[in-house]
């Protein structure tokens, strides 16, 4: 005898709901790691990260850099090119 499926324990829009604040609370944070050159003379995005509970995940604008990291300040001094240029982390959420 087949098992039957089980019962849904609320309706469809309930549901929906309930997933959308599952995404909300476990989304990563994103944040651009952003190299600047001079005192305020240029700056550019070199990377793109995501942060989660317990690690990030970076990806180099470029496409030549794919990384885990244990946490995204890590990012930071990779990204230094030898200490000539100032590396920082912006938050899209501080944006």
């Amino acid at each position: 005898m087949a098992e039957e499926a089980p019962e849904p324990p609320c309706d469809k829009d309930e549901f929906a709901e309930l997933v959308r604040e599952m995404v909300t609370e476990d989304a990563p944070k994103l944040f651009a790691v952003v190299q600047e050159k001079g005192d305020g003379v240029d700056a550019w995005v070199a990377a793109w990260g995501m942060a989660f509970k317990d690690h990030a995940e970076l990806v180099a604008v470029d496409r030549r850099v794919r990384m885990t990291l244990q946490r995204p300040e890590n990012a930071c001094r990779l990204f230094r090119r030898g200490g000539r240029l100032n590396v920082h982390l912006v938050w899209t959420d501080d944006a």
